[in-house]
């Protein structure tokens, strides 16, 4: 007795990627945007504060540090971000009556973030989308890993723009 199940119609299968034609980008700038992952921009260094840190130490290292942004981060999660906009909206009228607060009164919390993982093109949509000017970069167990602000991105554009 000849078993006919042995010629199933796996023998038949056809891969589907057999016939996968790559995507075709215009130019190296549309395939780095769609290719290049979030880790391909620079995201370091950064710099994190507690929720605890009071608003007048938070000003002090953003001024003493050049930067825009810290991220407020407990036990290496981001928790919320504190940016030169916030300090400006609500803290410039009134900072010698909150300066001892801390800055989970004034900061961003529950903020945008991408992932290391995520397209290039995501971190460039939440900042243009969404409008924010520094978007945190989180692992995949949402711990901080860095910073993506608009001169690590036009860095990272240029990069490909001039490799054309």
């Amino acid at each position: 007795m000849t078993d006919k199940s042995t010629h199933s119609s796996f023998d038949e299968y056809q891969d589907p990627l057999d016939n996968y034609e790559p995507v075709k980008y215009d130019d190296a700038l549309h395939r780095a945007l769609a290719e290049e992952k979030v880790s391909a921009i620079e995201s370091q260094p950064f710099s994190c504060i507690t929720p605890e840190t009071t608003i007048q130490e938070a000003v002090e290292k953003l001024n003493q540090m050049k930067k825009g942004c810290l991220m407020v981060v407990r036990d290496q999660k981001l928790v919320g971000v504190l940016s030169d906009r916030d300090l400006l909206m609500k803290v410039s009228l009134e900072f010698d009556e909150i300066k001892n607060e801390p800055v989970t009164k004034v900061m961003t919390d529950s903020p945008i973030y991408v992932k290391i993982g995520d397209s290039s093109a995501k971190a460039l949509s939440v900042m243009a989308v969404a409008g924010y000017r520094h978007v945190p970069v989180v692992d995949e167990e949402m711990n901080v890993c860095g910073i993506v602000s608009p001169q690590r991105v036009t860095a990272f554009l240029t990069e490909h723009f001039d490799g054309q």
